[in-house]
């Protein structure tokens, strides 16, 4: 029977890959072998660090010591709800990721006040920002006193999640403009948002090629209008079915490039349109590839089979009400 001191590294290095960091670093005090593979490069591509209450001095270790060039995606919590003398992210540390780290693409930040921190000391290599329960200023797109309004602060940044982020509003959509490369944007949670703001914030994202509208206080026929007026050539729109109306059914055929649509339940009225009537406004779009109905009450085969058949060229995918379909943030 072989033991664990007999496995070749590279297999060791893939074990080591699924422990947390705190084990990770404390395998290297076993032996040398152990900790020589502990500080492979590889091991530290991926790291989540959100199950901790990290202060600043050790995050400042873990990036002199482990985090390189190799870094490639990280999750960070903040202490937001810890009062006021809890330690804080600092622009000096988010510099220094920047610096250390010139291949980290995606930054996932959880429960942190980002008030005090400017945009601009983000890694600007990010390709994904994620920002969960965090706190931002209104001035938080822009860069400050004397810079350029113009100056783009993370040119790369495809996708940007905002998941309960309570002070977004209509303000911060306007400055979304400034990421010329934006593809993907997911609004979930953020009841500021007025139809006005969402028209306005839509156009100057000459780009974005999937829209998520979902938990928010505008209706899904809202949505869906601003869409069709404002990006019409969307690939991606994923929504609350919230006071969704045959009416507002009316604006999918405009969408002539959508390729994939989930509605998501459960829905806020009673005069929710049939599958029938959704059948036909999805088959005016020549380009769907993806369906997905969740939360809607249509759970069954019937409601399935109703969509799969009169869309051929389709997958539809009918699933009933779950905490998993609240969770689509994770």
């Amino acid at each position: 029977m072989v033991t664990i001191t007999e496995l070749p590294d590279t297999l060791l290095l893939e074990v080591f890959s699924y422990l947390p960091v705190r084990d990770r670093i404390r395998i290297a005090r076993v032996c040398h072998r152990w900790k020589r593979i502990a500080d492979d490069r590889w091991l530290w591509r991926h790291v989540d660090l959100t199950i901790y209450k990290m202060c600043p001095k050790v995050l400042w270790h873990l990036l002199r010591r482990y985090l390189a060039s190799r870094l490639q995606s990280l999750r960070m919590g903040g202490y937001l709800f810890s009062g006021s003398n809890a330690p804080q992210l600092s622009p000096t540390l988010l510099r220094a990721l920047g610096l250390k780290c010139p291949n980290l693409t995606r930054l996932c930040l959880q429960v942190a006040d980002l008030r005090a921190l400017p945009l601009a000391c983000l890694p600007p290599s990010l390709r994904t920002l994620e920002l969960h329960s965090c706190e931002i200023s209104s001035a938080w797109l822009y860069p400050g006193p004397g810079a350029s309004r113009t100056a783009t602060p993370l040119p790369h940044l495809e996708r940007l999640v905002l998941h309960r982020v309570p002070t977004f509003c209509d303000e911060h959509l306007l400055g979304l403009g400034r990421f010329p490369a934006l593809r993907t944007l997911v609004m979930g949670g953020t009841y500021h948002v007025t139809e006005t703001g969402l028209s306005n914030g839509l156009r100057r994202l000459s780009q974005l090629q999937h829209l998520e509208v979902l938990d928010c206080t505008l209706a899904a026929d809202v949505v869906l209008r601003a869409v069709r007026h404002c990006r019409p050539n969307l690939q991606g729109l994923s929504l609350s079915a919230r006071h969704l109306s045959v009416t507002g059914l009316e604006h999918l055929p405009s969408l002539v490039g959508l390729q994939s649509l989930s509605l998501m339940g459960p829905p806020v009225m009673h005069n929710l349109p049939s599958p029938l009537e959704l059948l036909a406004a999805c088959q005016a779009l020549p380009m769907l590839r993806s369906l997905e109905i969740r939360g809607l009450g249509w759970e069954g085969q019937e409601a399935e089979g109703i969509l799969s058949q009169g869309l051929p060229q389709c997958w539809v995918s009918v699933r009933a009400y779950t905490r998993e379909s609240r969770d689509w943030w994770m």
